[in-house]
């Protein structure tokens, strides 16, 4: 079994969020969410119908300290799309209150 580097796995959370277009980190997956946060995110996200990428955070904590460090937002989930990090629950919750979620989701 090889040793993944912390390098190695900056370069997988990159491939994540520049490799598709809508990335989530989160606790879990969606299928299965392993906290209320990210189990709200995937609410909001499934109900836009659109297709995303998602990451378990909780396969190895690396993941969230070089997430945290890439970001400068220090909780999980998050949410990038186009390779920005539009934010974490609370923000993800505003912005499908307002109808803003499905316009940066959809790129419209």
């Amino acid at each position: 079994m090889s040793v993944i580097t912390d390098e190695q796995v900056r370069e997988q959370i990159l491939q994540h969020i520049n490799g598709n277009r809508v990335a989530l980190f989160m606790k879990g997956m969606p299928e299965s969410p392993r906290c209320g946060f990210s189990a709200r995110v995937v609410e909001r996200m499934n109900a836009l119908g659109e297709e995303y990428a998602a990451v378990d955070v909780l396969v190895d904590p690396r993941i969230r300290q070089v997430l945290a460090a890439h970001s400068n937002w220090p909780t999980i989930p998050q949410l990038f799309v186009d390779g920005e990090l539009v934010g974490g629950c609370d923000i993800v919750e505003e912005l499908a209150e307002s109808g803003e979620l499905a316009t940066i989701v959809r790129g419209g």
